[in-house]
């Protein structure tokens, strides 16, 4: 058998969405198992073997209409007998088309539905706290009646010599070993998914004063202005404790310097997705426009909480669609004060011994 699986979009979405590659591989051992994704993505996918082929979806496939039919008439000529679409837009749509595939899984929309064999309810609700974006990925697979029981946890594979590197940086900054470490996710994806600078340096406040542990940043160099707003705005005995100069060079070596923390806290996105993968515990500040119910995914109130404006001020959200809270966001974000979660931190922390 020849499987497809495809989810073009960030590196959240991709690490979910292997979940379905992990499942079908114990189901079909012997299957060919191929994975359709964004280029900048792939390094979540590395050691995976559930996937036998990453796919690429490249910025010449969405520029050029000749490269697009190039990427499709590629697929066709795999004859895959299964594809799974988990993302559903044009871009896939147009992909599916041209794919001649025997079986076709996508979600039911509106307009699109004679592109697939298989049209699975898009949920609206989360029915477990494992949250949407993992059940309605799970939903894929369920026109498969699968005989094996299914694992709902996306992972991480950190090979030895990923980990040996982020000790050595550890040791490099002399981070201290009798302390936990937490590893901060600073800034989200866009400025409409970060977390007010000043609010943030906040929470770190927070944590520093209710517990005795290493405080890492997660930033990207062209981002050093923002994180030293950040740091700057912090309490000297908070900033004591920040290591602040302690980066990964690329992706894997931030995967591997989360490896070596014990929790993660920040804005919602790639990150904690990952720190997630890792098994480690988290605590999610979601944006004013993003639905908690779809990304507070494993949420037990002990080792994954998460807040959102919405859960203070529930009167701000009445009658509001999702693009008009996304024109809002900022102005929103200015009302989700830390002082609203405050008690959460401490609680989170507890629980997990950080004190």
């Amino acid at each position: 058998m020849k499987i497809l699986v495809i989810q073009q979009k960030m590196i959240g979405d991709v690490l979910v969405s292997s979940i379905i590659c992990n499942n079908l591989r114990a189901a079909y051992p012997e299957a060919q198992i191929d994975y359709l994704v964004y280029a900048s993505t792939t390094p979540v996918l590395e050691g995976n073997s559930s996937i036998d082929n990453v796919i690429l979806f490249e910025e010449k496939h969405r520029k050029s209409k000749k490269e697009l039919l190039k990427l499709g008439l590629k697929i066709r000529n795999e004859n895959y007998d299964l594809l799974i679409d988990a993302y559903s837009k044009l871009e896939s749509w147009i992909l599916v088309f041209l794919s001649g595939a025997k079986r076709k899984i996508s979600y039911q929309k509106p307009g699109r539905t004679f592109l697939y064999t298989d049209n699975v309810p898009f949920e609206p609700f989360p029915k477990t706290n494992l949250g949407l974006a993992i059940e309605r990925r799970l939903s894929l697979l369920e026109p498969l009646d699968l005989k094996t029981e299914i694992n709902p946890i996306p992972k991480l594979f950190v090979s030895e010599e990923e980990n040996q590197n982020a000790i050595a940086l550890f040791e490099k900054y002399e981070v201290k070993k009798d302390r936990k470490t937490i590893m901060i996710s600073l800034l989200g994806s866009e400025k409409l998914k970060t977390y007010p600078l000043e609010f943030m340096s906040k929470v770190v406040d927070y944590v520093a004063d209710n517990a005795d542990v290493n405080i890492l940043f997660n930033y990207f160099p062209k981002q050093l202005e923002e994180a030293k707003t950040v740091f700057n705005a912090c309490k000297p005995s908070t900033q004591s404790k920040i290591y602040f100069d302690l980066l990964g060079g690329d992706l894997r070596s931030f995967i591997g310097l989360v490896n070596q923390c014990d929790a993660i806290m920040g804005n919602d996105g790639g990150a904690i997705n990952m720190a997630k993968a890792l098994d480690k515990p988290s605590f999610i500040i979601f944006s004013p426009w993003i639905e908690k119910k779809i990304w507070a995914t494993f949420e037990d109130g002990i080792h994954h909480l998460s807040v959102h404006l919405k859960d203070y001020r529930p009167a701000l959200f009445e009658n509001k669609t999702e693009k008009m809270l996304k024109k809002e966001s900022l102005d929103l974000y200015e009302k989700f004060l830390p002082d609203f979660f405050e008690d959460r931190v401490k609680l989170f922390l507890k629980q997990n011994g950080f004190n």
